[in-house]
Parts: structure tokens; C-alpha cells; sequence
């Protein structure tokens, strides 16, 4: 299995500067590498994940840090739950984890033969191969053309609902053009965990969450998650109201700069090649 190497991770930490002492929602802890970044430099850290697989991670970092460390096993669309005005920064490292593609049992990779299940927490939901079979014809050409920006969708669609592929090889064996398989593949594993839902969820809760100063960062890794952060920021840090009128009402947010990995990054972590970090801060 790959090593997991956090992407962003120095750009973020450089975008929320000194730490210590602050309060940092971590909304995808994954293999805990942004919230172990963060508590080593003092931060306290509320952490979340719905993949039980993390677990381990949690409980390593729970003994080394006690009371500095909170996990909530949930999806981050329940950082909802948190206390209002409470914290100083939030981040977000969307998309699907190294380790969720390395473990072949889980459904993500067609590198591996496995039961079609794309679950991000395996208690509860639909599986892959349930969503094809549930879904009309229609509906899952809507999915594979809103989620995988596939041209042919009607015709992709067609064929999974008379195969019905269970497994990761026969979903694979159905797509004869290569190119469009992994669009195939991110199209299913987005709308069985509702990955823009959840997204576009989380991001309501922050405003009422961040202190005055505080900052919101998000990594993302394509087209669909960065069109949602980069029009939800930009809609918080417009001027309300008609500039040319004498009443305005000022931005609550300021946009922070926008980064890219650096040629040196992508040389040994290749899966930071489509990331970008954009970020905020409340004023």
C-alpha cells in the first residue's frame, strides 16, 4: 500500500499560520495526516470522519494527545453540531482517501477485483452495485453524465442495468473505452456518498462556527468539489448591494490566495496533481 503523503499539507499550514493555541475543525481526518500537523503544533483538534477504517489512526492519536483530540465518527456535514462561534479554523481535504483506493476491498479501484462497493462508512447506505440496480435507466445516465461529465451516459447506462456488474473487474469489463472508467467509477462512488451534498452541507455550517479571524481552507481534487468552494467563496466575499449606491454592506469574508502543488510536491506525491487549496478568513 502507497505511504500516505497529505497533500497541501505545507501550503495549508503556511495559509492558517501559528496555530498554537487555536481550535482547528478537521472535517476529513482520513489518515490523520493534516490533525496530527495540526497538534504537533499545538492547535487543539475536533476532528471527523465517517470511515471506520480510521479508527486505529484515532485511537493512536487519542493516547498520544488526550483531551486536545475529539473524533466524531460522522460524515463532516455534521460539524452542524458543533458549538456556534467556537472555533478558529476549519478545513476541508476533499475527495476519496489514498487509503480508501489502496484497500481493494472497499470497491473505490478498478486496480483491484472486489464486490462493487464505494461505500465511505461500509454500517449504512447503498453500495455501488445496489445504486445501479435501484436507479432507472434515466437516473443513472443523470449520474454518470452530472458526476463523471460522460458524453455517452444514456448508452453507459443501458448496459449497467442490463449486466448489473457486482463486481469492480465486471463494472471494468463493461467500459470499452479506457478513458472513460475512471470518470465511470468517481461518477458511482460521488452519488452513493452523496459527496456534493455533503459538501455543499458542510460549508453552510461554517459561517456560524468560525470566529472573528478565523479561516476556512479546502483542498480539492476536481472540476465538480472546486466549483462548489470556489462560487460558495466567492459568494461570501462579494459586496452585497449595488456599489454605485451610497449604502453598501461589506463582505464578512476576505479570499486568501489560491495554490497549486509546486513541480517539486508533484515529484514525489503524483496524487496531488489536480488539487487545489483555496481559503478564507472571517472579518
Amino acid at each position: 500500500m502507497m505511504k500516505h503523503i497529505p497533500v497541501l499539507l505545507e501550503s495549508v499550514k503556511t495559509t492558517l499560520g501559528n496555530i498554537q493555541g487555536r481550535t482547528i475543525v478537521d472535517c476529513t481526518f482520513g489518515a490523520g495526516g493534516y490533525t496530527r500537523a495540526f497538534l504537533e503544533s499545538g492547535a487543539k483538534v475536533i476532528a471527523f470522519d465517517r470511515d471506520t477504517n480510521v479508527l486505529p489512526d484515532v485511537q493512536e492519536l487519542k493516547k498520544q494527545y488526550g483531551d486536545k483530540f475529539v473524533f466524531f465518527n460522522k460524515p463532516f456535514s455534521e460539524i452542524k453540531q458543533l458549538n456556534a462561534n467556537d472555533f478558529d479554523d476549519v478545513v476541508f481535504d476533499l475527495g476519496i482517501s489514498s487509503m480508501q483506493i489502496d484497500n481493494a476491498e472497499r470497491g473505490f479501484s478498478f486496480r483491484f477485483d472486489a464486490p462493487l462497493d464505494m461505500r465511505m462508512d461500509i454500517r449504512m447506505g447503498l453500495t455501488a452495485a445496489d445504486l445501479i440496480k435501484n436507479l432507472s435507466e434515466e437516473e443513472l445516465a443523470d449520474v454518470l453524465y452530472e458526476y463523471g461529465d460522460i458524453k455517452q451516459s444514456r448508452k453507459f447506462a443501458k448496459i449497467l442495468k442490463k449486466e448489473l456488474p457486482t463486481t469492480t473487474f465486471q463494472l471494468r469489463d463493461l467500459i470499452k473505452n479506457p478513458n472513460d472508467i475512471a470518470p465511470v467509477f468517481q461518477a458511482l462512488r460521488i452519488a452513493v456518498n452523496d459527496e456534493m451534498g455533503q459538501i455543499k452541507s458542510a460549508l453552510q455550517s461554517v459561517h456560524d462556527l468560525l470566529r472573528v479571524g478565523g479561516k476556512c481552507v479546502c483542498v480539492t481534487f476536481h472540476s465538480l468539489e472546486d466549483r462548489i468552494v470556489k462560487n460558495t467563496f466567492r459568494k461570501w466575499t462579494e459586496v452585497a448591494g449595488d456599489p454605485r449606491l451610497p449604502v453598501v454592506v461589506a463582505p464578512e469574508y476576505k479570499l486568501l490566495k489560491t495554490v497549486v502543488p509546486t513541480d517539486k510536491e508533484l515529484e514525489y506525491n503524483s496524487r496531488a496533481r489536480s488539487a487545489h487549496m483555496r481559503g478564507v478568513q472571517k472579518v
